[in-house]
Formats: structure tokens, sequence, C-alpha cells
């Protein structure tokens, strides 16, 4: 298992895991809010790509999660009472971290933001932050299990369009 930045030939590959999530959910199987042709899609990769904060989880050649990190924090963020204070530029966030639904259940989403703390902290970060849909149980478990506490709920108006509460979390690195 590598974790590494994504390269343009990864783009085809992580769209497809975001396909992959997005019918399972039209199949019954819901954990986020994500919405067929809103969110996401190739361009969210590629924007995560050109920006240099794409980052794929690739096992026996395989693209089999990825995630966005960086340092944006969404402006709803600003309506949450952090029991961790930073500066702007300690504080990351994790977006977008998916994991192919045929891949689950193997450690690949711990692995991501295990990783995600490591590249933080060798960049001078003091905070981890992040939000999940209210309904994604598992993500949060998972989350809960690595230390992240709940800093509270807020509701977004995620890509201007699409109408959710998410649980933001935390974790002092």
């Amino acid at each position: 298992m590598e974790i590494r930045l994504a390269k343009a030939s990864d783009l085809d590959e992580v769209a497809a895991i975001y396909d992959a999530v997005l019918q399972q959910e039209e199949r019954g199987i819901c954990y986020t809010n994500w919405q067929k042709g809103l969110y996401p899609r190739r361009e969210t990769a590629e924007r995560g790509w050109r920006d240099g904060t794409l980052f794929v989880l690739e096992e026996a050649g395989q693209i089999c999660a990825s995630m966005v990190l960086n340092q944006v924090q969404p402006k709803e963020y600003g309506t949450i009472e952090w029991v961790y204070p930073a500066a702007p530029q300690e504080v990351f966030v994790i977006h977008t971290l998916c994991v192919h639904p045929a891949q689950t259940k193997k450690g690949y989403a711990k692995a991501m933001v295990v990783f995600a703390e490591e590249q933080a902290r060798k960049q001078k970060g003091r905070v981890m932050r992040l939000d999940t849909y209210v309904g994604n149980q598992p993500a949060v478990a998972l989350y809960r299990h690595l230390g992240y506490r709940l800093a509270g709920s807020t509701d977004f108006l995620f890509e201007g369009v699409i109408p959710e509460e998410l649980y933001c979390l935390e974790k002092r690195l």
C-alpha cells in the first residue's frame, strides 16, 4: 500500500471512485449527502490535483481511496466553537475522503487519515479539522476512534446548492 500525491494519470480512477460511491448510494447504502453531477465529480479531483492537494492510496496498481488535504476551512467553520485554537496556517483540513465501495473494511480510510496527520505535522500543523455528513456514522465512528472530538454541527450549503447538516470534528496534532 502506498499513499502519495496524485498524478494526472490517476484522475480517471479517482473519478471512478466518486462514481462508485454515488452508484452505491443510489442503491440505498447512503452515508453521504453527495449528489451525482454536483459533487464530487472529476473536476473535484482535477482541482485537487492542480493545487497539489489530492492524495491517493494505491494497492497492487489500483487506486483504492483518495482525499484532498489542504488548509482551506469552509466559511461555515466560523460558526463552530473549536476547542483547539490555532492560526489558519496551523490548521489542516481533510476533504472528500472516500474509499471505493469494493475496497472498504481494509483499513484504507484509517491509513489516509493517519497519513494526513503525518503530513500536517511535517508542515507545522497543530490542528486537524474535518466535517462529515451527520448520517455518515461509519466515518464518525472512525474519526472518534482515531481521537477526533466532535466540535459541533452546522448547516452547510455545500457547493452552493446542496443543503446538509455536517458534524465538525477536530484533533490536536
